[in-house]
């Protein structure tokens, strides 16, 4: 089987690699600068292809030079703060790059299996919670709008032209590999500073905001799993709980052996409107069709991104200083 990843080197992008390198996919990734022919993991390798999702002929080129079985697009502007401050970019990237892969598929290789990465953004203020495949999609920020827009499509391209397409409706899913910017790694990689000495405080907004959080590992392997079905069809994929920032801070700083409440500054500059508003994602259709469930629990997934931080910054000096040159 011959895979082509978009996003290949975000988080989700690198998990889904090694877990089909393990199944023995051969792996695409599409990179819009290649560094090199391939790319080496634990368990294989992948092949870069030079690409972009603003550039309809390149994403052509890529699709009929790798011929692939599945696509599976992941790529995309992923913060919601940026997408107020770029909401053009966000609509270009998330939006329009989607019905760009969908359409390089559909005139290149209609019969590959795509996956379009989609999100619990785009339930918005959600009417009903938890949330399922036929809740109203109300989005309340350009990135659920694009999110929608390209999900929507999706769709279109379903039952107007047979392709097998479908949409992964993924609830916030964190790990070690996610970028200091969201909130879970930003917690983690300040318990590390904290506990080697290397900063006093973290500053945070509205703590008593509440997420449904997974593991991305687990979430990828949904998606997988998806493009294993007799027919396409949706998915929500989530962990049906929530969580407060404040609990996340609580297990984070306690593995670490510290105190919560003596390092962390409230800024009320960084409460964001939305932070209210409560999606809980019901995954029971993907329990009974799929068979999937999470495998990682919520205090499991702090305590780890919380240990490999703390692994990380305690390299030596240069190692360090080039892991915190992102914070």
């Amino acid at each position: 089987m011959r895979a082509l990843i978009t996003g290949v080197t975000g988080q989700d992008g690198s998990y889904l690699a090694e877990l089909l390198l393990g199944k023995g996919y051969e792996v695409h990734g599409i990179v819009r600068t290649r560094a090199s022919e391939s790319h080496g993991t634990e368990v294989g390798k992948i092949y870069f292809v030079d690409a972009d999702l603003n550039d309809q002929a390149s994403l052509d080129r890529a699709v009929q030079q790798v011929r692939p079985d599945e696509v599976y697009n992941l790529a995309g502007q992923t913060s919601v703060p940026a997408s107020w401050s770029q909401p053009l970019l966000s609509m270009e990237a998330t939006g329009m790059g989607a019905l760009r892969v969908l359409e390089a598929i559909r005139r290149h290789a209609p019969a590959a299996r795509f996956l379009q990465a989609s999100s619990s953004e785009i339930f918005g203020n959600a009417e009903e919670s938890p949330q399922n495949e036929t809740t109203r999609l109300r989005p309340c920020n350009p990135y659920g709008a694009a999110k929608l827009f390209a999900h929507h499509m999706t769709i279109n391209y379903r039952e107007s032209y047979g392709m097998f397409a479908c949409s992964c409706i993924a609830y916030n899913h964190e790990s070690p590999r996610r970028g200091v910017e969201f909130v879970t790694r930003k917690i983690a990689r300040q318990v590390a500073r904290v506990k080697l000495g290397l900063a006093g405080k973290v500053k945070l907004g509205n703590i008593d905001a509440r997420r449904d959080w997974g593991f991305a590992g687990d979430y990828v392997r949904a998606m997988w799993l998806m493009l294993q079905q007799p027919q396409a069809e949706d998915f929500v994929i989530a962990t049906g709980v929530t969580h407060s920032v404040q609990e996340l801070l609580e297990i984070a700083f306690t593995h670490a052996d510290l105190d919560w409440r003596e390092h962390v500054e409230i800024d009320p500059a960084l409460v964001r409107a939305g932070d209210n508003h409560v999606l809980a994602g019901d995954s029971s259709k993907a329990k009974r069709v799929l068979g999937w469930v999470p495998e990682l629990n919520f205090r499991e997934l702090v305590e780890m991104m919380v240990d490999s931080d703390l692994a990380l910054l305690s390299q030596p000096a240069p190692r360090r200083a080039a892991a915190m040159a992102g914070d």
